[in-house]
């Protein structure tokens, strides 16, 4: 049953794992692990440490989250 219950956070970029694996740090100092989807792939590949994104993390698995690249 997909829904679309997702939370919008922002973060920064502190670590790139990989091209397509990131770590960021919230606000609250929580770091999580992002990727983006395959359609931004492309885009994610020129992101940054320091570089402010948005991420979109499941309620239900706050350790992960999908980067939303604009």
């Amino acid at each position: 049953m997909p829904g679309n219950d997702a939370i919008l956070v922002e973060g920064r970029i502190v670590e790139v794992r990989s091209a397509r694996l990131f770590r960021v740090e919230l606000a609250n100092a929580h770091r999580v692990l992002a990727h983006p989807n395959r359609r931004d792939a492309e885009k994610a590949a020129r992101l940054v440490v320091g570089e402010m994104v948005k991420l979109e993390m499941s309620p239900y698995d706050m350790s992960k989250g999908r980067l939303r690249i604009e």
